[in-house]
């Protein structure tokens, strides 16, 4: 399968909003955000979830995770992070390729919906300026 909406948006066919990048990984906003900041982790090398990911990519992914939710609760004051990942369409992955979700979170406040509308891209964008200055901190 190489036609999700995440091999397009690698490819430069779909706009994001680019936290990070590097040989193995891509970083971006999701563009239906369950609330401010939420965040997404693909591999470049493509696996459809993670019992088909390779061991050596999930390994980058994860260090890069503790340096992004380091990042998003430093940039959006953030009293938590919840990081999900879903694995099969039993299990509600509705993307067939490996991505971790990293979704700030606030004491008292509910997450939105997750699908209910796209984001406003340049905001995404703000908010990708906002956490990519914090990870170089």
């Amino acid at each position: 399968m190489s036609d999700t909406i995440f091999h397009k948006i690698l490819a430069g066919e779909i706009p994001c909003a680019k936290i990070y990048e590097d040989d193995n990984l891509f970083s971006f906003m999701d563009a239906f955000p369950q609330s401010k900041g939420h965040s997404l982790i693909i591999p470049k090398c493509f696996a459809t979830d993670l019992l088909d990911a390779d061991p050596a990519s999930l390994q980058h992914i994860i260090n890069f995770s503790q340096k992004l939710a380091r990042a998003q609760k430093q940039a959006l004051q953030a009293d938590g992070i919840r990081v999900v990942q879903y694995n099969g369409e039993a299990a509600g992955q509705s993307v067939f390729y490996y991505h971790m979700h990293l979704i700030p979170m606030w004491a008292g406040k509910t997450l939105g919906s997750h699908g209910k509308g796209a984001a406003d891209l340049a905001e995404l964008r703000d908010t990708a300026d906002a956490i990519r200055a914090a990870l170089t901190n």
